[in-house]
């Protein structure tokens, strides 16, 4: 009874003597039950799930003769949970709370209970599989997320001869597994993270979905399994200790997904699943040629593997591919030509870390919903082609990464009106780009302006199973993003040979978080439009022919934690403050340490060593100069320094820039 009631159960409620059942679900129900009650001799249902609730379950509840169903899950219910009086019950949801010790043998007593679920509490304790024996008609079993162990399974067919759905994760469970209670019924079954080593069999006429990953599993070698698991249509195994050439056929009709990532599997002698959705193998031990996955297949990872090869053209029957990730690899030859529009679904396409050399198909499909294009593969990659200047024309494309390969040429001008309207993320470093920076692809980055995170829901891109992850380049060093945040957005343009000034227009990029132009041969100034980024939190220009005065106006990103303009022609300086400067910035009290804002001179270091140098060096100076002017020994020192002192004062009345302090 979803009504939005606020505020604590009223201790009147316990007057309703011929109550029946007492519905106050999904509220913003707050502090304890009422700890006494006039009888309630009717009551048969209490839900009163997802609330505020908290303190321990009143003893009134333990009692009731005629309670069927009692759910107080999702609260915050503390203490132990104590003994069932009556074997009336029939479901007890007590999951999402803070209980804590064991559970009561009281529970092990109810022959009519059908549904059981203690997950996500503090449970402990050792339970033996025979505590189950009663409960021979209970088909849900979840007692998940919780520190509670079991010995080694034993035979079980006669125990939960009726139970559907089995969910022991996240608990302390060891040992071989030889549990084959519900032959004939069990359709779903949760095991992972635990510290099981294996299984005897898989006797399940009826299973549909297994979970083991993150376990200890060691199988050696798939054996033939045809007969197994008929009607299997989720395996999840991943995170394990699994190893040699798979033959695994079981599910050969039924199977949709299946994950062996994260194993030491070396070799597939087949794929025979005629249904399969979802394969993920990568970071296996993978050898030989790559395989081509079952034509029915949306998402294909196979990567951080040691294959080897070319990409058979077969791979292009797979027409309804909606993810596909061969990255990390040894694949090499030349991109089959049909890659760019076999499928009208496909939204990611990772071929990076590999050896690919020649050009990119020009066949993908205008109108297509491609959203990760990524060639990325840090010097390995040998594509050698002009920049793909077609690919402007993909709606939905939100991140490129060409970076280290060799593409080469200017990119020229556009031939469509809104060139890359969703792009976000374009990483283009590390190739033979020549000539002035794209300015009107830059101008045209729509998603990059004025984004609108307060009313934008943080996401991560990709879906529930495969998230997208990309390197960037900071102060030199590459860092890998595992997930990529939606409102994520930058620009890699360095290690090319770029020339020309810095477009305004890069200004009006007002969301635009990482900015990387170093290492190339660009001239000019810092335009002042730079002081609308305000979010910007990466400034990497260095190495390049830059010259006139820093813009003071950069003072003002106050985001930014990396700003590098070294091995320059600038001068000037920036009046910067924050730690580890003694000068306070306004806002230091709302600013978290994440947002100091760091400035690299022309040797690359930064101001801690900067500043530890600088301490040392006071200490000894001092000391020394003292000694050496006091004794007038040695002379010829006295005399270098004091030739020195001259000049550098002759020097300084002559310039007419020495009152600031060149920082880059």
């Amino acid at each position: 009874m979803f009504s939005n009631f606020r505020g604590q159960i009223p201790p009147s409620i316990g007057n309703l003597a011929h109550l029946y059942g007492l519905y106050f679900f999904d509220n913003q129900l707050e502090r304890v039950i009422p700890s006494s009650v006039n009888g309630f001799s009717s009551l048969s249902y209490v839900d009163l799930s997802y609330n505020l609730l908290n303190g321990t379950i009143p003893s009134w509840l333990y009692t009731l003769p005629s309670l069927v169903e009692l759910d107080l899950s999702h609260n915050k219910f503390i203490g132990r949970i104590a003994e069932f009086q009556f074997h009336s019950l029939e479901k007890i949801h007590l999951s999402m709370n803070e209980f804590q010790g064991l559970i009561p043998s009281s529970i092990f007593e109810l022959v009519n209970l059908t549904s059981l679920s203690l997950s996500s509490n503090n449970l402990s304790g050792i339970s033996e599989t025979s505590n189950f024996e009663k409960l021979r008609n209970l088909t849900y079993l979840d007692l998940s997320n919780n520190m509670l162990s079991f010995t080694i399974f034993g035979n079980s067919n006669s125990m939960l001869p009726n139970i559907e759905w089995l969910d022991l994760s996240n608990n302390n469970i060891s040992g071989i597994c030889r549990w084959n209670m519900g032959e004939d019924t069990l359709k779903h079954l949760n095991l992972s993270y635990n510290s099981i080593s294996g299984f005897e069999m898989f006797p399940w006429k009826s299973m549909q979905i297994i979970d083991l990953h993150s376990n200890m599993l060691s199988f050696t070698i798939f054996y033939d399994s045809n007969s197994m698991l008929p009607n299997i249509e989720w395996l999840e195994l991943s995170n394990n200790n699994i190893s040699g050439i798979g033959t695994w056929n079981m599910g050969k009709h039924t199977l949709k997904h299946l994950n062996l990532s994260y194993n030491s599997i070396s070799g597939f002698e087949m794929f025979p699943w005629k249904s399969m959705q979802i394969l993920d193998l990568h970071s296996n031990l993978l050898q030989g040629s790559l395989p081509t996955p079952p034509n029915s297949t949306l998402f294909f990872s196979i990567s951080h593997n040691k294959l080897s090869g070319e990409i058979s053209p077969l791979i292009c029957k797979v027409s309804s591919m909606e993810i596909l990730d061969m990255s990390c690899n040894n694949l090499s030859g030349m991109l089959p030509h049909c890659l760019g529009n076999f499928s009208k679904d496909l939204s990611v396409l990772n071929l990076g870390r590999n050896q690919f050399h020649g050009t990119i198909p020009q066949t993908f499909l205008k109108g297509n919903s491609i959203k990760t294009l990524d060639f990325n593969n840090l010097g390995n990659n040998k594509i050698n082609d002009m920049f793909p200047d077609w690919l402007e024309t993909l709606p939905e494309l939100q991140v490129l990464i060409l970076r280290s390969n060799r593409f080469h040429g200017h990119i020229g001008f556009s031939k469509t009106k809104s060139p890359f309207m969703s792009l976000r993320i374009i990483d283009l470093a590390h190739n033979d780009f020549e000539g002035d920076l794209p300015e009107m692809y830059l101008r045209s980055l729509k998603a990059v302006m004025n984004i609108d995170e307060g009313n934008m829901t943080s996401e991560y891109m990709g879906d529930y199973y495969y998230q997208d992850s990309m390197m960037v380049t900071i102060k030199g060093s590459e860092i890998k993003f595992e997930k990529i945040l939606n409102t994520f957005t930058t620009i890699g343009l360095s290690c090319n040979k770029f020339q020309g000034e810095i477009p305004e227009c890069i200004g009006n990029l007002n969301s635009l978080r990482g900015l990387n132009l170093s290492h190339n041969y660009l001239t000019g100034h810092i335009p002042l439009s730079f002081r609308n980024l305000n979010m910007l939190e990466t400034f990497d220009h260095s190495s390049n022919k830059l010259s006139g005065r820093i813009p003071q106006e950069l003072t003002s990103l106050m985001f930014l934690e990396v700003l590098n303009l070294s091995e320059n022609h600038l001068f000037g300086f920036i009046r910067l403050c924050g730690f580890p400067l003694s000068k306070r910035c306004i806002t230091d009290e709302v600013l978290e340490p994440s947002q100091e804002i760091e400035a690299e001179f022309e040797s690359g270091f930064d101001w801690k060593i900067i500043l530890m140098g600088y301490g040392c060096g006071l200490v000894i100076g001092f000391s020394l100069g003292c000694l050496i002017f006091l004794s007038g020994k040695p002379e010829w020192l006295v005399w270098i320094i004091d030739e020195n002192i001259h000049k550098k004062i002759m020097r300084y009345k002559r310039s007419p820039h020495r009152r600031g302090v060149r920082r880059s």
